[in-house]
């Protein structure tokens, strides 16, 4: 592929590098303090855990808004941070609804890949673990089963799956606006597909305050837990910066983020009861779950998909407002 140039035509300087390595240091040295309270306490299992990790993934998104704001202090900032402007509103619209959808296929697709090759232990007609989770619930609440027939209840789950991406779209945006938002533009200079490695792999990394805990990966020794989801981001980070650059707006990649991480759990439900699962191997986290993404991404790269796109036409005066700044400043690096 040939390297794509950021607005203006500008190559990596200097300036860039210094731009990345602080977004970089910044995102992981915060990742790592917001996240020191579970080393010090209970790990996965402290009660804190959640709120934690949500406040884990903003870590980027104030990563960004620094270099932003402070390093590089460009006069469109909202624009460089791919926030601003939604327009073509078609484009942008169409690329979000595939945001929505193509994640949870591809975390769907995972399981019967994996069931075909022996790694995922599947129940697709009984739901078998799911039915015994249901029956232990009833079962503390003193009920002697539920009403409901458990397919009905699967069916149900996996319909409300496109609603996650808009419950859990402000945590993901704190991710997204710093790896997809801004990072991935400014490594363009490099060339597509190692702009889309690089980022993955940061990405990947970045996990490893939790990821080393257990998260993701319980059975996983430390350092392969970290190369899997190092793996994982980085195929799964080319499907989410396919969307940032063919829309040119970051919005359809935190939705497509959301909609992931909604639909992680799915595994869950299609599993065979007393069975082990090992995410290193099964579900999208797994090896055999990178399978129908790459096979997503070498479509795309083949169809010359990752092509960005071009800049929205000049709006009336006024129509970008919105999160811009309004004084001169110094352009550097946006």
């Amino acid at each position: 592929m040939t390297a794509a140039a950021p607005p203006g035509g500008r190559r990596t300087s200097r300036h860039d590098l210094r731009s990345v390595a602080v977004f970089t240091g910044l995102a992981f040295a915060l990742a790592w303090l917001f996240a020191l309270p579970l080393w010090l306490g209970e790990g996965i299992a402290d009660p804190w855990f959640a709120p934690v990790a949500v406040a884990v993934m903003g870590t980027p998104a104030i990563a960004a808004l620094v270099v932003v704001f402070f390093v590089e202090r460009p006069p469109h900032k909202a624009r460089t941070l791919g926030l601003w402007p939604l327009r073509p509103a078609r484009r942008v619209l169409g690329y979000a609804a595939a945001g929505i959808l193509v994640p949870i296929a591809l975390v769907l697709a995972a399981l019967p890949v994996g069931a075909l090759l022996g790694v995922y232990p599947a129940d697709f007609t009984g739901f078998s673990a799911f039915r015994e989770v249901l029956d232990e619930q009833a079962g503390a609440l003193g009920a002697d089963g539920i009403p409901v027939p458990v397919g009905v209840l699967v069916a149900v789950q996996v319909a409300a799956l496109p609603m996650a991406a808009f419950i859990n779209l402000l945590p993901a945006l704190g991710e997204e606006l710093g790896w997809r938002g801004w990072l991935l533009p400014k490594l363009m200079p490099l060339g597509t597909l190692p702009a889309l490695l690089v980022s993955g792999v940061i990405w990947g990394v970045w996990h490893a305050p939790l990821v080393l805990l257990g998260y993701n990966y319980p059975d996983a020794p430390g350092w392969l837990a970290v190369v899997m989801m190092t793996g994982m981001c980085t195929v799964v980070g080319a499907v989410f910066g396919w969307l940032r650059l063919r829309s040119g707006s970051v919005w359809p990649a935190a939705l497509a983020h959301a909609a992931f991480n909604g639909a992680g759990g799915t595994y869950l439900l299609f599993a065979a009861a007393g069975e082990h699962i090992d995410t290193t191997q099964a579900t999208v986290l797994g090896w055999s779950g990178w399978i129908v993404p790459l096979a997503f991404v070498a479509v795309l790269v083949a169809t010359g998909r990752f092509a960005p796109a071009p800049p929205p036409p000049p709006a009336p005066s006024g129509r970008d407002a919105p999160l811009e700044d309004a004084g001169p400043e110094r352009a550097a690096g946006g």
